[in-house]
């Protein structure tokens, strides 16, 4: 009795297949008759359900989107003029997250980061929600480092400029002997 029971738990207990019925032998020839005789669908069987067919999905309108290879500089503002459905990109600068200043001095100089800051203006009558993406390569066009990031709350109203830090994380050690970066926005309105 246990090992029935554990065999039903376990769902090793088979079903017997599935009783299909043979498909209906056709029907004699007959004559044509007078009037034609109405055509009745068949019912449908409780075994088989009805499929359902979904609804195509309203189309979306594209993101505005911008990618572009560049010289990189380690420790430099680098200047762009990038202007994407009036998101003004004006530079880019890549270093190391530094302390300045602390309490009592204590942590002045501190390393705390790498990071890509990219500063945008809206020149456009509608806000925007920018997302970015960096790549920085070597001279051999090897990946040296990756960092992402934007718009988290909020968005960046007309006429505002703003800071974007991206971090680049675990990979990052080789940064500052980079030669060319790949920098992709995309916007949403």
């Amino acid at each position: 009795m246990q090992t029935l029971f554990l065999v039903a738990a376990l769902g090793l207990v088979q079903e017997p297949p599935l009783q299909i019925p043979p498909p209906p032998v056709a029907a004699p020839v007959r004559a044509p008759a007078q009037s034609p005789a109405p055509v009745v669908p068949p019912k449908a069987s409780a075994q088989a359900p009805i499929p359902v067919v979904a609804a195509p999905l309203a189309p979306v309108a594209p993101l505005a989107f911008y990618s572009e290879r560049f010289a990189f500089s380690w420790d430099r503002t680098i200047p762009l003029a990038i202007n994407l459905d009036g998101l003004k990109v004006s530079s880019i600068f890549f270093n190391k997250r530094t302390v300045q200043s602390g309490l009592l001095n204590i942590f002045k100089g501190a390393e705390f980061g790498t990071r890509a800051q990219v500063e945008v203006t809206n020149t456009g009558k509608h806000p925007k929600v920018p997302g970015f993406a960096v790549a920085v390569l070597d001279k051999d066009g090897r990946l040296l480092g990756v960092a992402s990031g934007g718009t988290k709350f909020g968005n960046v109203e007309p006429g505002e400029t703003e800071t974007f830090d991206l971090n680049f994380t675990q990979v990052q050690e080789r940064l500052p002997f980079g030669d060319k970066f790949l920098l992709a926005i995309e916007l949403r309105d």
